[in-house]
């Protein structure tokens, strides 16, 4: 105060001290588990992840996979189509099995015939249904077109699940497709050993509560010529036509001297 009355006897301007400052505004907090968290708020950046972010990905992953399994049997049907111009393939041999009417059938009971040999089982729920009704329209579009070609052409389908797929089973199961069709079944050794030299692959799945399982296998189908050589093979992915054009060239082909 004497202070004051001086600077104010001098005619002096008193000083003042400029305000306070306020204080940091505080960012908003959570309570959890672990502590407090500081909150998101208008001023906060979004995370490195979005929702748009994620659809993307997993765009990209799903065709990553398509075009993985595309080009996998590309590189099969051409790695089989190499084998057979060079020379004999390791696939194939000779095999036993049993036809719907008891008989004991061998590769060379079908010698002199052209052969599309597919493994499967009756109580495929999908994907053997589509394939054999693939070869009936394999067969059925031949006899239109090249009906000399189809006489020559035995489709088998043969059992990876001898446990179920019994003669009578089979015989059933035959009735829901094309008629030209033999099927064979056998012994569980009868048949794992076709399997092995044909390297298709067979495993059983968990059987449910009623005792009911799936059989996970190979969908390839072989063609082999007039002499039980294997001449070529068709992936899932081939449609009818593409088949249908492998065969007649296999079988009008005229090697060159």
């Amino acid at each position: 105060q004497n202070a004051l009355r001086r600077s104010l006897s001098s005619g002096e301007k008193p000083t003042t001290a400029p305000p306070p400052r306020p204080p940091p505004r505080a960012a908003k907090t959570t309570i959890g588990a672990s502590g407090p968290h500081v909150a998101n708020d208008a001023t906060t950046g979004r995370g490195p992840i979005s929702w748009p972010a994620l659809g993307l990905a997993a765009v990209v992953s799903a065709s990553a996979v398509g075009y993985y399994q595309v080009e996998r049997e590309r590189r099969m049907e051409e790695a089989m189509g190499k084998v057979v111009s060079t020379g004999k393939p390791a696939i194939g041999g000779e095999w036993t099995l049993v036809d719907m009417n008891g008989n004991l059938v061998t590769n060379k009971s079908f010698e002199g015939r052209w052969t599309l040999l597919y493994f499967g089982f009756g109580r495929c729920p999908d994907i053997c249904p589509s394939e054999m009704v693939k070869v009936g329209k394999v067969m059925d579009t031949m006899k239109e077109k090249y009906p000399e070609l189809v006489k020559k052409v035995q489709p088998i389908f043969v059992s990876v699940d001898p446990a179920r797929d019994s003669i009578k089973a089979l015989r059933e199961y035959g009735k829901d497709f094309h008629p030209s069709y033999i099927y064979l079944t056998g012994t569980p050794e009868q048949v794992q050993k076709m399997a092995k030299k044909y390297r298709v692959y067979v495993s059983k799945a968990e059987e449910t509560e009623d005792g009911d399982y799936l059989v996970d296998h190979s969908i390839v189908m072989y063609f082999h010529d007039d002499k039980g050589d294997l001449a070529d093979c068709f992936t899932q992915s081939m449609r009818p036509s593409d088949v249908i054009e492998k065969i007649v060239d296999r079988m009008t082909f005229v090697p060159t001297i």
